[in-house]
């Protein structure tokens, strides 16, 4: 999977993508990630990205020339299959959209910055508009970060056990059921018996049951999708 983010604050994520996970997918060549800074593709000798907004209103918008400036040139050797907005009013990015995107080959992700981007650009060539949330960072860029982290879990080879993405939360409609590690009594406090009987049936039929539990105390809005 090749991903690439357009923003006006690369600095923002470059060490996110040095580190764990995600680090491990880039070395093993399972992933490519691009920074591109939009202030490359800026106006005039200042590479200006924004401007006021028409009808007045506090708050700075990016300009759409410098954005379709940038994806003509990016589209000169790449054919995005997504080309994906991160924006508060987006859709609420979940599990089963992260599993449907993990399957294409190349994403392009435009961090809005200031107060956002001009709406003729995501009108015309933007594809999918996507939030972590209902709440408003200054930028797109650690939504951006969050989107490709999920996305680069998912393929293949990319973490040492591929069940365990599997397993995660939401994978299959519910929340994770507890997790345990040694010992299995520390002061006083003990891992359930079921856990350590050996009965592999036994223990999946629980750990369903804790998921299912679990799920109806703090999130009973996946129980009902």
């Amino acid at each position: 999977m090749n991903i690439d983010i357009l923003t006006c604050q690369p600095a923002l994520i470059e060490s996110f993508f040095l580190h764990s996970i995600v680090k491990n997918a880039l070395s093993k060549g399972l992933s490519e990630i691009r920074l591109i800074d939009l202030k490359k593709y800026g106006l005039g000798n200042y590479k200006q990205i924004d401007d006021y907004a028409f009808g007045g209103g506090a708050g700075m918008v990016i300009m759409i020339e410098p954005l379709e400036k940038a994806l003509f040139d990016l589209t000169q050797d790449r054919e995005y299959d997504e080309i994906i907005y991160m924006t508060p009013d987006g859709e609420n990015l979940k599990q089963k959209r992260v599993n449907r995107l993990s399957l294409k080959k190349n994403i392009l992700i435009i961090c809005g910055h200031y107060k956002g981007i001009d709406q003729r650009f995501r009108d015309k060539y933007v594809t999918l508009e996507l939030s972590i949330g209902d709440y408003v960072l200054s930028g797109g860029e650690i939504a951006a970060a969050v989107l490709t982290d999920a996305l680069i879990r998912l393929l293949p080879g990319v973490l040492n056990d591929e069940t365990s993405a599997l397993t995660d939360s939401f994978q299959d409609g519910l929340l994770a059921p507890p997790v345990y590690s040694r010992p299995a009594d520390y002061k006083g406090l003990k891992v359930p018996e079921i856990l350590t009987s050996g009965n592999t049936k036994k223990v999946e039929e629980w750990r369903l049951e804790m998921a299912i539990q679990r799920t109806r105390e703090r999130r009973p809005d996946l129980l009902s999708e």
